[in-house]
Protein backbone atom coordinates (compact mmCIF):
# COMPACT_ATOMS: atom_id res chain seq x y z
CA UNK A 1 0.00 0.00 0.00
CA UNK A 2 2.47 2.48 1.05
CA UNK A 3 4.75 1.74 -2.21
CA UNK A 4 1.51 2.31 -4.45
CA UNK A 5 1.08 5.43 -2.33
CA UNK A 6 4.48 6.74 -3.09
CA UNK A 7 4.95 6.02 -6.83
CA UNK A 8 1.51 8.16 -7.00
CA UNK A 9 3.13 10.93 -5.36
CA UNK A 10 6.29 10.47 -7.45
CA UNK A 11 4.09 11.07 -10.33
CA UNK A 12 2.13 14.43 -9.31
CA UNK A 13 5.17 17.15 -9.81
CA UNK A 14 2.60 20.40 -8.97
CA UNK A 15 -0.61 20.58 -7.77
CA UNK A 16 -2.92 23.06 -9.79
CA UNK A 17 -3.48 26.30 -7.45
CA UNK A 18 -7.23 26.49 -6.57
CA UNK A 19 -7.26 30.07 -8.17
CA UNK A 20 -6.68 28.74 -11.46
CA UNK A 21 -9.10 26.34 -11.59
CA UNK A 22 -11.48 28.74 -10.79
CA UNK A 23 -10.56 30.85 -13.48
CA UNK A 24 -11.11 27.92 -15.70
CA UNK A 25 -14.48 27.56 -14.35
CA UNK A 26 -15.16 30.72 -15.57
CA UNK A 27 -13.88 30.85 -18.69
CA UNK A 28 -16.57 27.70 -19.60
CA UNK A 29 -19.43 29.32 -17.86
CA UNK A 30 -18.64 32.92 -19.69
CA UNK A 31 -17.28 30.87 -23.16
CA UNK A 32 -15.27 33.94 -23.27
CA UNK A 33 -11.90 34.78 -21.86
CA UNK A 34 -12.21 38.75 -22.47
CA UNK A 35 -15.87 37.61 -20.75
CA UNK A 36 -13.96 35.89 -17.98
CA UNK A 37 -11.51 38.56 -17.26
CA UNK A 38 -14.12 40.75 -17.10
CA UNK A 39 -16.07 39.21 -14.31
CA UNK A 40 -12.38 38.32 -12.57
CA UNK A 41 -11.62 42.01 -13.08
CA UNK A 42 -8.05 40.52 -14.36
CA UNK A 43 -6.41 41.36 -17.99
CA UNK A 44 -7.41 38.68 -20.92
CA UNK A 45 -3.46 38.35 -21.18
CA UNK A 46 -3.06 37.00 -16.96
CA UNK A 47 -6.44 34.77 -17.77
CA UNK A 48 -4.30 33.16 -20.93
CA UNK A 49 -0.77 32.82 -18.80
CA UNK A 50 -3.06 31.19 -15.86
CA UNK A 51 -4.89 28.79 -18.05
CA UNK A 52 -1.47 27.54 -19.43
CA UNK A 53 -0.31 27.02 -16.26
CA UNK A 54 -3.22 24.83 -15.40
CA UNK A 55 -2.61 22.74 -18.72
CA UNK A 56 0.56 22.21 -18.37
CA UNK A 57 0.15 21.06 -14.83
CA UNK A 58 -2.62 18.98 -15.92
CA UNK A 59 -1.12 17.62 -19.33
CA UNK A 60 -4.29 18.17 -21.09
CA UNK A 61 -5.27 21.04 -23.55
CA UNK A 62 -8.92 22.51 -22.17
CA UNK A 63 -9.74 24.11 -25.18
CA UNK A 64 -10.34 24.90 -28.53
CA UNK A 65 -9.83 27.92 -29.62
CA UNK A 66 -9.84 30.32 -32.98
CA UNK A 67 -10.91 34.27 -33.87
CA UNK A 68 -14.47 33.06 -33.84
CA UNK A 69 -15.21 30.27 -31.32
CA UNK A 70 -13.89 28.81 -28.18
CA UNK A 71 -15.10 25.54 -26.61
CA UNK A 72 -14.04 23.17 -24.31
CA UNK A 73 -11.71 19.89 -25.83
CA UNK A 74 -12.91 16.32 -24.58
CA UNK A 75 -10.26 16.63 -21.25
CA UNK A 76 -11.49 19.76 -20.86
CA UNK A 77 -15.43 18.62 -20.85
CA UNK A 78 -13.41 16.04 -17.96
CA UNK A 79 -11.89 18.57 -16.46
CA UNK A 80 -14.15 20.89 -15.84
CA UNK A 81 -16.44 18.21 -13.57
CA UNK A 82 -13.49 17.12 -11.47
CA UNK A 83 -12.44 21.47 -11.54
CA UNK A 84 -16.33 21.78 -10.23
CA UNK A 85 -16.05 19.08 -7.53
CA UNK A 86 -12.51 20.76 -5.86
CA UNK A 87 -14.49 24.23 -5.92
CA UNK A 88 -17.27 22.74 -4.12
CA UNK A 89 -15.30 20.78 -1.96
CA UNK A 90 -13.15 23.62 -0.90
CA UNK A 91 -16.07 26.01 -0.38
CA UNK A 92 -17.19 23.42 2.45
CA UNK A 93 -13.84 22.95 3.62
CA UNK A 94 -13.44 26.98 4.03
CA UNK A 95 -17.46 26.95 5.42
CA UNK A 96 -16.93 24.08 7.98
CA UNK A 97 -13.44 26.03 9.26
CA UNK A 98 -15.21 29.17 9.67
CA UNK A 99 -18.31 27.48 11.31
CA UNK A 100 -15.64 25.44 13.39
CA UNK A 101 -13.91 28.71 14.67
CA UNK A 102 -17.41 30.18 15.43
CA UNK A 103 -18.45 27.47 17.58
CA UNK A 104 -15.51 28.48 19.78
CA UNK A 105 -17.51 30.50 22.21
CA UNK A 106 -17.73 31.23 25.32
CA UNK A 107 -15.30 32.81 27.61
CA UNK A 108 -11.34 32.25 28.72
CA UNK A 109 -9.85 34.13 31.33
CA UNK A 110 -5.65 34.04 30.94
CA UNK A 111 -3.43 35.61 33.90
CA UNK A 112 0.17 36.81 33.52
CA UNK A 113 2.67 39.68 35.14
CA UNK A 114 2.63 43.18 34.12
CA UNK A 115 6.00 43.30 32.37
CA UNK A 116 5.58 39.77 30.23
CA UNK A 117 1.72 40.72 29.64
CA UNK A 118 2.12 44.33 28.44
CA UNK A 119 5.12 43.39 26.07
CA UNK A 120 4.17 40.43 24.45
CA UNK A 121 0.71 38.67 25.98
CA UNK A 122 -1.07 41.44 24.84
CA UNK A 123 -0.49 41.41 21.55
CA UNK A 124 -1.11 37.23 21.58
CA UNK A 125 -4.65 37.83 22.58
CA UNK A 126 -5.21 40.34 20.32
CA UNK A 127 -5.01 37.92 17.78
CA UNK A 128 -6.31 35.16 19.31
CA UNK A 129 -9.20 37.32 19.67
CA UNK A 130 -9.03 38.04 15.57
CA UNK A 131 -8.85 34.40 14.77
CA UNK A 132 -11.78 33.43 17.35
CA UNK A 133 -14.03 36.31 17.35
CA UNK A 134 -17.00 34.89 19.51
CA UNK A 135 -14.76 33.95 22.23
CA UNK A 136 -14.68 35.86 25.16
CA UNK A 137 -11.11 36.77 26.79
CA UNK A 138 -10.54 38.27 29.76
CA UNK A 139 -6.37 39.05 30.60
CA UNK A 140 -5.85 39.85 34.15
CA UNK A 141 -2.05 41.45 35.23
CA UNK A 142 -0.68 40.72 38.17
CA UNK A 143 2.23 39.98 39.94
CA UNK A 144 1.43 38.14 42.93
CA UNK A 145 0.58 34.38 42.99
CA UNK A 146 -2.62 33.02 41.41
CA UNK A 147 -4.60 30.15 42.13
CA UNK A 148 -6.30 29.10 39.13
CA UNK A 149 -9.06 27.29 40.39
CA UNK A 150 -9.90 29.88 43.17
CA UNK A 151 -9.96 32.57 40.87
CA UNK A 152 -11.57 30.61 37.88
CA UNK A 153 -8.39 31.42 35.95
CA UNK A 154 -8.57 29.54 32.26
CA UNK A 155 -4.72 29.95 31.76
CA UNK A 156 -1.81 31.42 33.50
CA UNK A 157 1.60 32.35 31.69
CA UNK A 158 3.89 31.63 34.28
CA UNK A 159 7.74 32.62 34.42
CA UNK A 160 10.31 30.11 35.84
CA UNK A 161 10.03 26.49 37.07
CA UNK A 162 8.02 27.28 40.59
CA UNK A 163 4.61 25.21 39.01
CA UNK A 164 2.70 23.26 41.55
CA UNK A 165 2.35 19.45 40.83
CA UNK A 166 -1.52 19.77 40.59
CA UNK A 167 -0.95 21.70 37.40
CA UNK A 168 -0.41 21.13 33.85
CA UNK A 169 2.05 23.61 32.18
CA UNK A 170 2.90 23.77 28.59
CA UNK A 171 6.12 25.31 27.48
CA UNK A 172 6.01 28.46 25.51
CA UNK A 173 9.53 28.90 24.60
CA UNK A 174 12.62 28.57 26.76
CA UNK A 175 14.31 31.88 29.26
CA UNK A 176 16.34 32.42 31.59
CA UNK A 177 16.94 35.56 34.04
CA UNK A 178 20.74 36.89 34.25
CA UNK A 179 22.32 39.34 36.14
CA UNK A 180 23.33 42.56 34.40
CA UNK A 181 24.13 46.54 35.27
CA UNK A 182 24.55 49.58 33.55
CA UNK A 183 28.12 50.77 32.44
CA UNK A 184 28.11 53.43 35.01
CA UNK A 185 27.57 51.06 38.02
CA UNK A 186 30.72 49.10 36.67
CA UNK A 187 32.82 51.97 36.51
CA UNK A 188 31.95 53.24 40.10
CA UNK A 189 31.84 50.17 41.75
CA UNK A 190 33.62 47.67 39.37
CA UNK A 191 33.13 44.28 37.58
CA UNK A 192 32.30 40.83 39.70
CA UNK A 193 34.59 38.49 39.07
CA UNK A 194 32.69 35.59 41.06
CA UNK A 195 29.48 34.89 41.88
CA UNK A 196 30.53 35.92 45.90
CA UNK A 197 31.95 38.79 44.73
CA UNK A 198 27.85 39.98 44.37
CA UNK A 199 27.83 39.76 48.12
CA UNK A 200 30.10 43.13 47.96
CA UNK A 201 27.57 45.06 45.51
CA UNK A 202 24.64 46.75 45.77
CA UNK A 203 21.60 44.74 44.11
CA UNK A 204 18.39 45.47 43.09
CA UNK A 205 16.01 42.68 44.55
CA UNK A 206 12.22 42.01 43.20
CA UNK A 207 10.03 40.90 45.86
CA UNK A 208 7.23 38.85 44.27
CA UNK A 209 5.22 35.41 44.60
CA UNK A 210 6.63 33.55 47.34
CA UNK A 211 10.74 34.28 46.21
CA UNK A 212 12.60 34.69 49.54
CA UNK A 213 13.23 38.16 50.22
CA UNK A 214 17.39 38.87 49.31
CA UNK A 215 18.22 35.17 47.94
CA UNK A 216 19.19 34.65 44.35
CA UNK A 217 19.29 30.98 42.89
CA UNK A 218 21.66 30.45 40.34
CA UNK A 219 23.70 27.97 38.55
CA UNK A 220 26.30 27.54 35.71
CA UNK A 221 24.59 24.65 33.98
CA UNK A 222 26.12 22.00 37.07
CA UNK A 223 26.33 23.72 39.97
CA UNK A 224 23.66 25.35 42.01
CA UNK A 225 24.25 28.16 44.34
CA UNK A 226 22.11 30.23 46.65
CA UNK A 227 23.71 33.82 46.95
CA UNK A 228 22.58 36.63 49.68
CA UNK A 229 22.63 39.89 48.60
CA UNK A 230 22.39 43.22 49.83
CA UNK A 231 20.03 45.67 48.43
CA UNK A 232 19.10 49.22 49.64
CA UNK A 233 16.09 49.01 46.64
CA UNK A 234 13.68 46.61 46.01
CA UNK A 235 10.23 46.29 44.87
CA UNK A 236 7.04 43.80 43.70
CA UNK A 237 7.98 45.20 40.21
CA UNK A 238 10.45 43.77 37.34
CA UNK A 239 9.86 47.14 35.13
CA UNK A 240 10.75 49.59 38.31
CA UNK A 241 13.70 47.38 38.69
CA UNK A 242 14.97 47.18 35.46
CA UNK A 243 14.61 51.12 35.33
CA UNK A 244 16.79 51.47 38.47
CA UNK A 245 19.51 49.05 36.82
CA UNK A 246 19.42 51.70 33.96
CA UNK A 247 19.87 54.71 35.85
CA UNK A 248 22.78 53.06 37.68
CA UNK A 249 21.62 52.31 41.11
CA UNK A 250 22.50 48.56 41.04
CA UNK A 251 23.21 44.64 39.70
CA UNK A 252 19.96 43.32 38.67
CA UNK A 253 18.43 39.60 38.11
CA UNK A 254 15.72 40.13 34.85
CA UNK A 255 14.79 37.88 32.57
CA UNK A 256 16.81 37.96 29.23
CA UNK A 257 13.77 38.93 27.00
CA UNK A 258 13.74 42.36 29.28
CA UNK A 259 16.91 43.07 29.31
CA UNK A 260 17.99 41.78 25.65
CA UNK A 261 17.47 44.93 23.67
CA UNK A 262 19.53 46.97 26.57
CA UNK A 263 22.01 44.73 26.20
CA UNK A 264 22.62 45.01 22.13
CA UNK A 265 22.11 48.87 23.03
CA UNK A 266 24.78 48.98 25.42
CA UNK A 267 23.30 50.14 28.26
CA UNK A 268 23.37 47.32 30.06
CA UNK A 269 26.24 45.12 30.68
CA UNK A 270 25.75 41.22 31.48
CA UNK A 271 27.42 40.35 34.30
CA UNK A 272 28.95 36.80 35.25
CA UNK A 273 27.67 35.40 31.59
CA UNK A 274 28.50 31.77 33.04
CA UNK A 275 25.86 32.00 35.56
CA UNK A 276 22.01 32.36 35.04
CA UNK A 277 18.28 31.50 36.44
CA UNK A 278 16.19 29.22 34.74
CA UNK A 279 12.93 31.39 33.92
CA UNK A 280 11.30 28.88 30.93
CA UNK A 281 7.58 30.79 29.88
CA UNK A 282 5.10 28.62 30.26
CA UNK A 283 1.37 27.95 29.70
CA UNK A 284 -0.10 26.67 33.22
CA UNK A 285 -3.70 25.26 33.42
CA UNK A 286 -5.73 22.99 36.01
CA UNK A 287 -8.09 21.42 33.50
CA UNK A 288 -6.69 18.97 30.65
CA UNK A 289 -7.27 20.36 26.95
CA UNK A 290 -9.16 17.79 25.85
CA UNK A 291 -12.09 18.25 27.96
CA UNK A 292 -12.61 21.94 26.81
CA UNK A 293 -12.52 22.85 22.83
CA UNK A 294 -11.87 26.37 23.74
CA UNK A 295 -9.08 25.88 26.02
CA UNK A 296 -7.26 23.49 23.91
CA UNK A 297 -7.46 26.21 20.49
CA UNK A 298 -6.02 28.90 23.14
CA UNK A 299 -3.12 26.69 24.32
CA UNK A 300 -2.06 25.47 20.90
CA UNK A 301 -2.61 28.91 19.69
CA UNK A 302 0.15 30.71 22.63
CA UNK A 303 2.52 27.41 21.33
CA UNK A 304 2.14 28.23 17.76
CA UNK A 305 2.12 32.78 18.43
CA UNK A 306 5.68 31.93 20.21
CA UNK A 307 7.21 29.47 18.04
CA UNK A 308 6.26 31.83 15.22
CA UNK A 309 7.09 35.43 17.46
CA UNK A 310 9.89 34.59 19.58
CA UNK A 311 10.72 36.99 22.21
CA UNK A 312 14.38 36.40 22.59
CA UNK A 313 16.37 37.24 19.32
CA UNK A 314 20.29 37.57 20.64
Amino acid sequence: MSNTMSAQENKITHWPLIEDLHVFLTIARNKSFSRAASELGLSPSYISKRINILEKHLDTRLFFRNNRTMRLTPDGEKALSGAMSVISSMDKFVSDLAEWRDSIIGSINISCSFGFGLSHISDAVSELSKIYPALNIKLTLSDREVDLVEEDVDIEIRIGEDIKDLYIAKLLFENKRIVCASPAYIATYGMPETISDLHKHRCLFIQERNASFGLWSLTNGSDIMQVHVKNKLSSNSGGVVLNWALKGHGIALRSLWDVQKHLASGELIHVLPQWYQNANISAVYSTRPSGSARLKVCIDFLVQYFRENPPLHL
